[in-house]
């Protein structure tokens, strides 16, 4: 690396707090009651719990989702045997990523020492405190040993991920290698150079996937392994050993299907890949520098398909998309190993991954790499978040099947979707509207049926059976778009296409344009070109003919303008004044929604009231019981000022018309949050704990609220919800992402689904 890149990593660590890692309470610690609770006396019944039955440890502490990296530091990265001490930032580093793409917390613990056996019984003694191991960076063949034992002296998970992390994800590349170039994994043969614990561990997880023992030819420093050899040899590379004449990796390479490389730089030359089979498959992994670099394989033949360890190429194989699934999986199900078929069920789910089409998440990540499966792209990139629920269900499932879950998922899907969390945290407050839609699907028709972030989030729609898609659009257009996004659908079958310059409806539409708008200044002309070009208007004309039950516009173009085309055509339900929008917030605190970020400037204070009773409606949708705060920089009566009044006023008119609505003010924001600082000025509020519905003064202070709560909070937002419409519509941003558009979509039929409810 750079010394540039070096200084940067190391102000990257040293930045405070140094290193990478804290520890931070699940439960809160504010009162004397919590005190007791957490501790002394309350923490004896959790004690006894466990000695009543050692499962229930998996309930009351933290142990099931507690994964130990342990590492003595003797084979770390590629600096070698650094030391324990030294190994700690690498280890530190693994946590992190434990904790980043599964949610699974770590200790990591670095052990000064090197003997195998006092190792293993300081690794075995920690087995009350974990729910599982992962063994890191310890060198061959000790690393055998040690993870042996400890398999069968634990009773829980111990994965050594340099061995077999490797190995699952080269098995995937190797599985879906073959899928592009048609080989049966039976008939091909399998070349590796290397002999240490990642390449055997690659060549029995292999083995396992079917490739045949008697087709594999292994190299190491000292030539071929082969039968009656006795230089550096171990009985774990001695399995591989062949009886052969052939003493040189040139010797074996001809006719080769695949090369896996997990040795050093430089090793295959290109002569010899030009005496590989047809279509051959190299996986050079040495780490920095491969054992060929891809440049070189594809000057010697163009039909190579490459893979390497390295960031910079295609087809990394990277332990990331492994270690965090498969024990997200294990831990889930309570199970006391990782088997073969546990491995097997991961290669698998990677690499039915990979063929899936790529989202909009990745692509901004990886933005200008080819996602498309094919020689290029044969493994899924760490940062998609559908690996947790890919993979971890699929690894869960592999050891019910064998039998060593010890507590076994009882519904895979329930489980898979509750996976979806962490992936989209929206999934969490969005988890009663999305079932509720998915019971009775309706017709939502999309304005900008041509956008790729429509499209997108209409293949999560139709795949989540949320709705039944109408594309406003070109048919040409959409159809060329799918196929560039690499789309399921078919226009049809899963989603119908209303085209502007399809005649079939045109003429009844423009009838009923002008007999709605002909009084409004739109003469026959205008009416004509509107109905062609503006795909907001055609979409609200269906929602009033009736041929779609909800709508979404606004993925382009400005809120206001889509706005007013909705208002001059649907209006607003009867008795409301005006629109508005709630936005819905999910942080680390909470879940809150705010109202109104998008349309009033300076609401009367009977608009306030009319916003909020929408908005505490609109959260009941959600299952979520509404507590409202009137928000101020008047607290409780401290200041006069016109929008502190108007904050009162609405408060009084709000216990009018509503006096079953949990709602006080006008209170300063820190007020809302915290029942401790509002009962300090005002002891008998109303409001019980922690308001949920910000409403604000007006549009500016909602909208800087919404912008730093999502910003600094990092949150997950779920709109703007538009609120007062006559028929179910949602107005997006040009910013709404793929997800946002999805959750939308589920929002406006759970909405259809109420109107139905309320006229039958």
């Amino acid at each position: 690396m750079s010394s540039d890149f070096d200084k940067d990593a190391l102000a990257y660590h040293r930045a405070g707090p140094a290193g990478k890692l804290a520890i931070v309470a699940t439960k809160p610690m504010a009162t004397q009651r919590d005190l007791a609770l957490a501790y002394s006396p309350g923490v004896a019944a959790a004690c006894n719990e466990i000695v009543r039955d050692p499962f229930e440890a998996s309930t009351v502490t933290a142990r099931s989702n507690l994964v130990g990296v342990i590492s003595n530091g003797t084979a770390v990265l590629g600096l070698g045997a650094i030391g324990a001490l030294a190994s700690k930032p690498v280890m530190e580093g693994k946590a992190v990523l434990f904790k980043k793409f599964s949610n699974i917390d770590v200790f990591d613990i670095e052990v000064d020492e090197t003997d195998p056996q006092m190792f293993i019984e300081t690794v075995a003694r920690l087995e009350p405190t974990f729910g599982g191991i992962n063994l890191e960076d310890i060198k061959a063949p000790e690393c055998f040993i040690i993870e042996k034992e400890l398999k069968q002296r634990m009773n829980i998970p111990v994965f050594h991920d340099d061995q077999h992390g490797t190995a699952i994800v080269a098995g995937a590349a190797v599985y879906n290698g073959l899928r592009v170039v048609d080989k049966d994994i039976s008939q091909i043969k399998l070349v590796a150079s290397g002999a240490g614990a990642a390449a055997l561990s690659c060549l029995n997880l292999l083995v396992k996937m079917g490739v045949p023992r008697e087709n594999i030819w292994v190299t190491d420093i000292a030539g071929v392994v082969y039968e009656g050899r006795t230089e550096q040899m171990d009985e774990y590379k001695s399995v591989y050993a062949q009886n052969t004449d052939a003493r040189t990796l040139d010797d074996v390479i001809e006719g080769a299907d695949v090369f896996l490389g997990l040795s050093a730089a430089g090793v295959l030359k290109p002569e010899m890949v030009k005496k590989m089979a047809d279509n051959p498959m190299i996986l050079a992994l040495a780490n920095p520098n491969p054992e060929i670099m891809p440049d070189e394989a594809l000057a010697a033949r163009d039909d190579v398909i490459m893979a390497t360890g390295r960031s910079d190429y295609p087809n990394q194989v990277n332990n990331v998309l492994c270690f965090p699934f498969i024990f997200r999986g294990a831990l889930d199900c309570g199970a006391t190993t990782i088997n073969e078929e546990m491995k097997v069920a991961c290669v698998k789910a990677l690499a039915d991954l990979a063929m899936a089409e790529p989202i909009d998440r990745v692509q901004k990540a990886y933005a200008g790499e080819p996602l498309r499966f094919g020689r290029e792209y044969l493994i899924p990139k760490p940062f998609d978040p559908r690996l947790i629920f890919e993979v971890a269900p699929a690894v869960a499932k592999a050891a019910m099947d064998t039998g060593v879950a010890t507590r076994p998922i009882k519904d895979l899907d329930a489980y898979r979707r509750s996976l979806a969390r962490y992936a989209y945290r929206s999934t969490q407050v969005m988890s009663p509207v999305l079932e509720r839609a998915k019971q009775e699907p309706k017709r939502v028709v999309f304005a900008e049926g041509e956008s790729n972030r429509i499209l997108q989030a209409v293949q999560q729609v139709v795949d989540e059976g949320v709705a039944r898609p109408m594309l406003v659009g070109s048919t040409k257009r959409i159809k060329r778009k799918l196929e560039k996004l690499q789309l399921r659908l078919k226009p049809g079958i899963h989603f119908d296409i209303v085209d502007p310059q399809d005649n079939d409806w045109f003429e009844a539409y423009l009838e009923d344009y002008l007999q709605r708008m002909g009084r409004r200044g739109i003469s026959p002309d205008e009416a004509n070109s509107i109905l062609r070009s503006d795909k907001t208007v055609i979409a609200a004309m269906m929602l009033l003919r009736g041929d779609a039950d909800a709508m979404l516009c606004g993925a382009h173009g400005r809120f206001r303008q889509h706005l007013e085309r909705v208002d001059s055509l649907i209006g607003k339900s009867e008795g409301v004044k005006d629109f508005a929008t709630v936005t819905v917030l999910s942080l680390p605190k909470g879940t809150f929604f705010v109202c109104d970020s998008h349309i009033n400037p300076d609401p009367t204070p009977e608009e306030v009231v009319q916003t909020t009773l929408l908005a505490a409606e609109e959260m009941r949708r959600f299952g979520i019981l509404p507590k409202a705060a009137l928000l101020s920089h008047s607290n409780f009566g401290t200041n006069d000022h016109p929008s502190a009044l108007k904050m009162r006023k609405a408060l009084e008119l709000l216990r009018q018309q509503a006096p079953e609505l949990m709602v006080d003010g006008e209170m300063h924001a820190d007020a809302a949050i915290s029942e401790e600082l509002r009962n300090k000025s005002l002891p008998e509020s109303v409001l019980r704990g922690q308001a949920n519905l910000l409403v604000m003064p007006n549009v500016e202070s909602a909208h800087i609220a919404y912008g730093l709560l999502k910003t600094l909070g990092g949150g997950i937002s779920v709109g703007p919800i538009l609120l007062g419409a006559e028929k179910p519509i949602h107005i997006m941003t040009a910013s709404t992402s793929v997800r946002s558009i999805f959750n939308m979509t589920a929002i406006a039929v759970a909405e259809v689904q109420n109107l139905v409810d309320e006229q039958a």
